[in-house]
């Protein structure tokens, strides 16, 4: 039976260059455990998106609107305390039929 030996990753990971965020009401940094710290709440995003700026808009009485660099990810009210995610912006486009 072949032994696989497992290697140590050398190379340091480098984090996304700083965006400004064109309209965000505040921009929120994502804690290790995936949640945006605001006042008194705590909401529940991604564990992918730890120790990123995410900006935040209100868009409506107690809804928000969350989105990382050009991208829209979703909605969160401080009721549920959990992102509702959009449509994915990264799916296949599927064209009209002619």
């Amino acid at each position: 039976m072949p032994r696989r030996t497992l290697r140590r990753f050398t190379t340091p990971l480098r984090r996304l260059a700083r965006t400004e965020l064109s309209f965000p009401d505040r921009e929120v940094l994502v804690t290790a455990c995936g949640r945006l710290c605001l006042p008194r709440k705590r909401i529940n995003i991604s564990i992918v998106l730890a120790g990123q700026k995410l900006g935040i808009k209100e868009v409506d009485e107690g809804i928000w609107l969350v989105s990382f660099m050009d991208y829209d990810l979703g909605y969160f009210d401080l009721e549920q305390k959990t992102l509702q995610p959009l449509d994915n912006p990264f799916g296949p486009r599927l064209s009209p039929m002619s």
